[in-house]
């Protein structure tokens, strides 16, 4: 993508069915689930860039003794300084003879995360504040380890100010600073009306000590979770464990957000992508199962497992930027996805270039954008094959095939794929953070001088376009630099119009170039007017209770052809004192159902929401931008 996307977290956890001792034995060493850990996040650090957390519960810790540990970092390199400083514990420990090298026992008394529950989350911020306090776990400490609580997700609550809200109104007083806080308080409300619930039922029956031990027996976290997730609005993959041992995951009724996990006889592992279960556990794609929609994962403190409804599902709208841009693209699912993508495009890009296969080059923009590549350029040579077959037939009917002819067609009419665009990803590293964003832009990509002819057109396909600030003040002056004829830029994602609140770092509607690209055509037509009642309009829905909001945000695009917007959008990219023509080429939501496997999520595109904070936020999002502010379509003060 080359307007950087921000977007949602990565989870991973591991929970050990079996003793420390145990894969102390088979393993060599106690860590192996530490180390797994590292893994399953490092293999996720595609999501999240603004810190990570890890957490840990040990089970069965002696009376007197910590069981809940966890650690947090919100620098640029988190997830290395997080594990690097717990190595250098063990490895301290272990030169002191504090800890025996394959010695289960010390390692679990001693070690802060030598524990049978790890969960680690990698951050990217869509609420709060971008500082170590904000990063998950977020952890609520009592003196009862049936009433401690640990949280972490890869989540946005739509609806965080009412949840506050109620919190209020039960006469509780919530810290506003994100929705992960309101979360946990919501849990630890109805985890602690169970738990009072069961103590007052025992306290007169049976000795203190042996309450704990009956009350983790009795706790019923489907319950618990039912209760506590009634008003959630948005997408969510949320994990967690309570200080006695017990272990929960649960999906969103919708399954916006990803969540995969395997099970085995040693463990159970979870994961926000299917393909670093199978890289790190080293299992096959068969044995990693998607979490279905609304459903939750239990492990019991006696390890005991169960998958079930925890609320009812709803229709079923996974995130289809997954597809596009998020997810790695190792994943067989996703790389048959975006392959499918990029050859949806090709009867748009033949009639780009005006059939002159011949006559054009293709290429991407890296990264994430290299397997649509792959589908385009087999699209294209699918449709050159089908061209050249019939022209052959017909020259051989006709007595008009020669050696000359069918060189030229079969040797010399292939679709020509070229590496143009490089990308310096240590820079890039630099750039995201914002820092003199503007001045460095431009040397986030490199061009390979000499490869395009100057009567060739440049075919550059990209995952989205969101902003298209990246393709005006950088990658079109640079591609033009390769003097082609024409360049034609192509959106393997349709034209991105609405915000996203379930997660996505985009929802700030007056950012989208295809917004920008419709305004500017009303306000060619002297339709400013139009835009004022959508204005009013969108006012009026807020007005309204959540569920009867609508999205009158959809006008603004009403009076023009999907082509109309895309002609716009080429103009508006086009640097000033552009070299040749530029043509932007964008996916079509047809093509994009038909691409991808299964339900899809589509809202950014359609304007179709599965929530009712979806429609909240585009209203919202609109008034934003018309009033002239800045920020985030959702916020957390009641």
């Amino acid at each position: 993508m080359s307007d950087p996307l921000h977007h949602e977290c990565g989870v991973a956890a591991i929970r050990l069915l079996k003793p420390l001792a145990y894969f102390a034995d088979k393993y060599g060493s106690p860590d192996w689930a530490f180390n797994k850990l590292f893994l399953l996040m490092e293999k996720q650090h595609n999501r999240g860039q603004d810190g990570a957390g890890i957490g840990c519960i040990k089970l069965g810790m002696p009376l007197g003794e910590p069981y809940v540990f966890r650690a947090r970092d919100a620098t640029s390199s988190a997830l290395a300084n997080i594990f690097s400083t717990q190595q250098r514990s063990l490895r301290h420990m272990r030169e002191r003879g504090e800890i025996g090298w394959s010695d289960a026992e010390s390692y679990k008394k001693n070690f802060n995360f030598g524990g049978e529950i790890l969960m680690g989350h990698l951050r990217y911020g869509t609420s709060g504040l971008f500082d170590e306090g904000s990063c998950h776990p977020y952890l609520r400490r009592t003196n009862w380890e049936t009433r401690t609580l640990m949280l972490l997700g890869n989540f946005n609550m739509t609806n965080a100010p009412q949840l506050n809200r109620s919190l209020i109104e039960r006469g509780q007083h919530p810290i506003f600073g994100t929705d992960t806080q309101t979360v946990l308080e919501e849990i630890g409300f109805y985890l602690d009306e169970a738990h009072t619930d069961i103590y007052r039922e025992l306290r007169d029956t049976m000795p203190g000590r042996d309450i704990p031990r009956e009350i983790s027996k009795r706790l019923d976290l489907y319950d618990i979770i039912g209760k506590a997730s009634q008003a959630w609005d948005g997408g969510f993959c949320i994990l967690g464990g309570v200080g006695n041992g017990d272990f929960f995951c649960l999906r969103d009724p919708h399954g916006i957000r990803p969540c995969h996990y395997i099970i085995t006889d040693e463990y159970i592992a979870i994961a926000s992508e299917r393909v670093p279960l199978m890289s790190v556990m080293e299992v096959e794609s068969e044995q990693v199962h998607e979490l279905p929609r609304a459903n939750m994962i239990v492990v019991k403190s006696d390890g005991k497992i169960s998958i079930r409804e925890y609320t009812k599902p709803l229709e079923p709208t996974p995130c289809s930027f997954e597809a596009i841009y998020f997810s790695r693209g190792n994943d067989p699912i996703i790389y048959r996805e975006r392959k499918a993508l990029g050859a949806e495009l090709t009867e748009k890009i033949v009639a780009s270039i005006e059939g002159d296969i011949s006559k054009a080059a293709v290429t991407y923009i890296p990264n994430t954008a290299e397997v649509s590549y792959y589908g385009l350029l087999e699209g294209l040579r699918s449709y050159r094959r089908e061209r050249i077959t019939a022209d052959m037939i017909a020259a051989l009917r006709e007595g008009r095939l020669t050696e000359e002819m069918i060189e030229e067609q079969v040797l010399r009419r292939w679709p020509r794929a070229e590496k143009i665009v490089h990308k310096d990803i240590k820079l890039r590293t630099f750039i995201t953070q914002e820092t003199n964003r503007g001045q460095m832009v431009s040397q986030v990509y490199d061009l390979t001088y000499g490869a395009i002819a100057e009567d060739e057109v440049l075919v550059a396909i990209d995952d989205s376009i969101v902003r298209g600030t990246t393709l005006k003040t950088s990658l079109l002056r640079l591609l033009g630099r390769a003097k082609p004829r024409k360049i034609v830029i192509a959106s393997s994602a349709p034209q991105i119009r609405y915000p996203d609140c379930y997660g996505i770092d985009m929802s700030e509607l007056g950012k989208f170039i295809a917004f920008q690209a419709a305004i500017s055509l009303l306000k060619k037509r002297g339709m400013y007017d139009y835009i004022t009642s959508i204005y009013e309009e969108c006012k009026h829905q807020l007005t309204l209770p959540p569920e009867e909001r609508g999205n009158p945000v959809k006008k603004i695009y009403a009076p023009f052809t999907d082509d109309e917007i895309t002609n716009e959008v080429s103009r508006l990219v086009t640097p000033d004192n552009a070299t040749c023509p530029v043509q932007v080429i964008y996916q079509t939501l047809e093509g994009l159902h038909r691409s991808i496997e299964g339900p899809c999520g589509d809202w950014y595109f359609s304007g179709n929401y599965p929530t009712p904070g979806g429609y909240t936020t585009v209203n919202a999002a609109f008034i934003n931008w018309f009033d002239g502010r800045d920020g985030r379509s959702y916020s957390l003060p009641v």
